[in-house]
C-alpha cells in the first residue's frame, strides 16, 4: 500500500479481466486488490472492453488501435507511463489518473487508463476510499467462484462484446 499525493492510501490492483453483465449487456472490467480480498468492478464501454481483452490476450491488430497509438506516442516522446490510479467514485462515475515520470498527472477514464497500463506495464492502483465504497470482499473460501469467472474470461473473445446486429 502506497500513500497518494493527498495523503490517502493506495492499494495495488491487478486486472482479473472483462465480461459482459447480463441482462444489460454492459461490459465490466474486474480488478482485484493484490494484497487483499477486495474486487473492484467498473462498468465500461464495449470498445474499451475489447481493448482490454486484446491486451490481455496478446492480440496484435494489423494497424494500431487507439491505446496502441497512445503507447507508441509515449515511447516515441520518451515519457513512460508509470502508474494508473483509480482516484474517485462520484455519483456512480469512476475517475482515474495517469502518472508519468517527473510528476506529470493526466486525468483519464479508468477503462482507457487500464487499457493503456496493460500495454505499457504501468502499475494499477486504487485509492482506499474507492475500494472502501465500491470494493467487494470475496474471502478465500469463495475463490472458487472467482476461478469460474477466470475460466469464463479465458474462453471469451472480443467479438462477444459486440452488440447484436452490429
Amino acid at each position: 500500500m502506497d500513500e497518494h499525493a493527498e495523503g490517502t492510501s493506495l492499494s495495488d490492483l491487478s486486472v482479473v479481466g472483462v465480461r459482459v453483465e447480463l441482462p444489460s449487456q454492459q461490459p465490466i472490467v474486474l480488478l482485484k486488490e493484490v494484497d487483499g480480498d477486495r474486487y473492484l468492478p467498473i462498468w465500461i464501454g464495449a470498445v474499451e472492453a475489447t481493448a482490454i481483452a486484446f491486451a490481455q490476450q496478446g492480440v496484435v491488430t494489423a494497424r494500431p488501435m487507439t491505446h496502441d497509438l497512445m503507447r507508441d506516442l509515449l515511447e516515441a516522446f520518451e515519457r513512460p507511463l508509470r502508474t494508473v490510479t483509480i482516484t474517485a467514485l462520484r455519483e456512480g462515475v469512476f475517475y482515474a489518473e495517469l502518472g508519468f515520470d517527473g510528476g506529470a498527472v493526466v486525468s483519464a477514464r479508468p477503462s482507457d487508463a487500464i487499457a493503456l497500463a496493460l500495454r505499457t506495464g504501468a502499475s494499477i492502483r486504487g485509492d482506499e476510499a474507492v475500494l472502501a465504497e465500491a470494493g467487494i470482499a470475496i474471502p478465500d473460501e469463495q475463490e472458487d467462484e472467482v476461478e469460474k469467472f477466470r475460466e469464463f474470461l479465458d474462453n471469451i473473445t472480443p467479438e462477444d462484446f459486440e452488440k447484436p446486429g452490429s
